[in-house]
């Protein structure tokens, strides 16, 4: 079997990502009829243009070569453009096409992906609830949120950044503060928050590398101590690790980062200094299918659960991380957005099976899912 094309869908999602976002779909096509679908999207306004523009001029390279040398092909992708700096469009552009293979590996097997991953190790992907709060503003919007929307859903664990203050300055660091009423609020909310789910219900705060380090230190300590919760993720910028060592040294609250790390040579920090609780990769963002196994495994080394993000992606990026959870020990939750699963399902051949706070895999061969080309066709930009 030889890779005879490749071919991408950048789409309009709507609203639920923003001005100027897009979701990027994969195809690859082999000789034999075999196609695998795969998922290139990350996040900011132009950047799946340039990834879809990456794909395009690593196509030639790929054509004639057999899909099943996953591992050769990966490195072939990611040092493609390593002088350019091997993060971020580099590993999203190699993920599309790694998640592609693997779901052509499975369909040519007539296997799962987590069966050639090394088998079920769960039969279910615990879930948390993002992206649930759309129209908040208040404290008692955000529990009448949690009560209708995360509770009456089934999930046992949520997510949120409640520091409303910094939203207008979303993913962009300037002096690392917040005021005092801010501040305030955003205690106020998670108060509110817990009060409606009861004690036993995960609450995870995302602070979105807002913040310096006296801050995020205060923070997190006022939080843990006033609403137990679960974890204080991404506390500074990802840039410093140095940063994150002094947070870490000064908190009681557990602490996530590695949404914006990419391979796992940027996580070797994280468990050599002991740095953080969770890892929480993206599956696309650093490199795929082939690579948060390889992050997994280091994290296992260490006892340390991982948590992989998935917002705001497309229904691949759920389901390709669902398949390497499946097949991982030190799992701990998979982060899903609430908003997006209607035009998820409405992107795929059959409807993702979401209940109860979990994600359970149809079993099929691949993926389990094809991609509904109308639709793709439709929403393109």
């Amino acid at each position: 079997m030889k890779i005879s094309g490749i071919k991408t869908f950048e789409i309009n999602p709507g609203e639920i990502v923003g001005p100027g976002r897009t979701w990027l779909v994969v195809r690859v096509d082999t000789d034999e009829g075999i196609s695998g679908w795969g998922e290139a999207t990350n996040s900011g306004a132009g950047s799946n243009t340039l990834i879809k523009t990456a794909i395009e001029l690593i196509t030639p390279d790929l054509l004639g070569e057999d899909p099943a040398d996953i591992e050769r092909l990966w490195h072939l992708m990611f040092r493609r453009f390593s002088y350019l700096g091997s993060r971020g469009l580099p590993t999203a552009m190699t993920a599309g096409i790694d998640i592609a293979l693997w779901d052509i590996k499975g369909k040519a097997t007539g296997s799962p992906v987590y069966d050639l991953l090394g088998g079920r190790f769960r039969d279910e992907v615990r879930l948390y609830a993002n992206s649930w709060f759309e129209g908040c503003e208040s404290p008692e919007d955000y529990a009448r949120a949690a009560r209708e929307r995360v509770l009456a859903e089934g999930h046992t664990a949520l997510k949120l950044d409640p520091f409303r203050e910094m939203t207008a300055t979303h993913h962009m660091f300037s002096d690392g503060q917040i005021s005092a009423a801010g501040e305030q609020e955003g205690y106020d909310i998670v108060a509110a928050i817990r009060e409606v789910v009861g004690p036993g219900h995960e609450i995870l705060i995302d602070a979105h590398g807002h913040f310096n380090v006296p801050t995020s230190i205060r923070l997190a300590n006022n939080l843990f101590e006033q609403s137990n919760i679960a974890w204080f993720e991404e506390p500074v910028p990802p840039e410093s690790f140095d940063a994150l060592k002094q947070v870490r040294e000064n908190t009681n609250a557990p602490l996530c980062v590695g949404e914006r790390l990419f391979t796992r040579y940027d996580f070797v920090p994280l468990f050599r200094d002991r740095l953080v609780d969770y890892v929480m990769p993206d599956t696309v963002w650093s490199g795929g299918i082939s690579e948060i196994k390889r992050i997994a495994a280091m994290a296992e080394a260490h006892y340390i659960p991982i948590s992989p993000h998935a917002v705001p992606s497309g229904p691949l990026s759920l389901i390709a991380s669902a398949h390497a959870m499946t097949s991982v020990p030190n799992f701990y939750r998979q982060e899903h957005g609430m908003r997006a699963i209607p035009i998820q399902n409405s992107l795929l051949s059959e409807p993702m099976d979401i209940a109860n706070g979990v994600i359970a895999l149809n079993g099929k061969p691949g993926l389990g899912y094809e991609m509904n080309e109308e639709e793709l066709h439709a929403r393109a930009t």
